[in-house]
């Protein structure tokens, strides 16, 4: 009787105040989440974790950071759905569409890559604490508990910090991008990383310097080896 009223309610409630897809603004089906099928379906997917793998994303550390592998979600292009999910995500509070976008990212991962067998811990890229305090949350951790729990991974959220303050990326060339941020990490505590494979999450993946940083930090802290995953990336 109980449970007949509840589902009562949530019904009522979804039909004064629908969820809507995230991609084109109409109201999602019982069975939708985040995106409408329709939606889901067409994302830009890369494809990038299936064998052979594609190396374009890995060549942007070459010379520079030996980084194990490199693979993201969906492409990122200007004006399309993936921007306007990301806008969503970062600037809406929408971090739980974060998480089940990375979950079906991971469940891909696991079913078709062999790029995270050996993986023993994912680390979302950090915000500094007063950024994390402006917006209430990293949604590189959500994005990290998402894959984390579809692929059976622990996610650690002390392991690398942000000690510096630095003003956005977006509009900076890539020579500004990393020099603004060279510095800004640190591991507190290199034990925590000892001899570990460490996977660098994030959400966009564009000239890749905020994760060359962190891989230093964490590969001169003594990690075996660092590997990136992320929500998107840019063509």
């Amino acid at each position: 009787m109980f449970r007949f009223i509840r589902l009562l309610v949530t019904d009522f409630t979804d039909l004064l105040f629908p969820s809507l897809c995230l991609g084109c603004n109409r109201a999602l089906g019982s069975n939708e989440n985040v995106l409408c099928t329709h939606c889901r379906i067409n994302l830009p997917e890369t494809g990038q974790h299936r064998s052979p793998y594609s190396e374009s994303l890995l060549n942007k550390f070459g010379g520079k950071v030996p980084i194990q592998f490199v693979a993201s979600f969906v492409y990122f292009s200007k004006s399309g759905i993936v921007q306007k999910l990301i806008h969503q995500v970062k600037y809406k509070g929408k971090k739980e569409a974060a998480k089940e976008m990375a979950a079906w990212y991971g469940y891909q991962l696991k079913q078709e890559s062999e790029l995270i067998n050996d993986i023993d811990v994912l680390i979302g890229v950090p915000l500094h604490k007063s950024r994390l305090q402006q917006r209430g949350y990293n949604q590189a951790d959500w994005i990290a508990e998402g894959l984390s729990e579809a692929l059976d991974i622990p996610m650690r959220t002390d392991v690398l910090i942000r000690k510096q303050f630095k003003e956005s990326q977006t509009q900076k060339s890539r020579m500004d991008r990393w020099q603004n941020v060279k510095t800004v990490f640190a591991v507190p505590n290199p034990d925590e990383v000892i001899g570990k494979n460490i996977v660098i999450v994030d959400d966009v993946l564009t000239t890749g310097s905020t994760i060359e940083a962190c891989a230093i930090e964490l590969l001169q802290a003594g990690c075996k080896s660092v590997g990136v995953l992320t929500l998107a990336a840019a063509h």
